[in-house]
């Protein structure tokens, strides 16, 4: 799995969906962030990381 650091997670995941990619409905927020993911075309899982605020 790819992993990818973001800065704002809630609009990249709604301007993903916009754009009809296949995004997962599932996301996590932990201490550790925020986490969402997607599948690319080629079926591959990619996660997106907002880090806590401060990191």
């Amino acid at each position: 799995m790819i992993n990818y650091r973001v800065a704002d997670l809630t609009s990249l995941l709604k301007a993903l969906r916009d754009e009809g990619c296949n995004v997962l409905d599932k996301t996590d927020d932990s201490e550790y962030g925020k986490f969402g993911w997607v599948i690319d075309p080629e079926g591959n899982k990619v996660e997106l990381w907002e880090p806590p605020a401060g990191q």
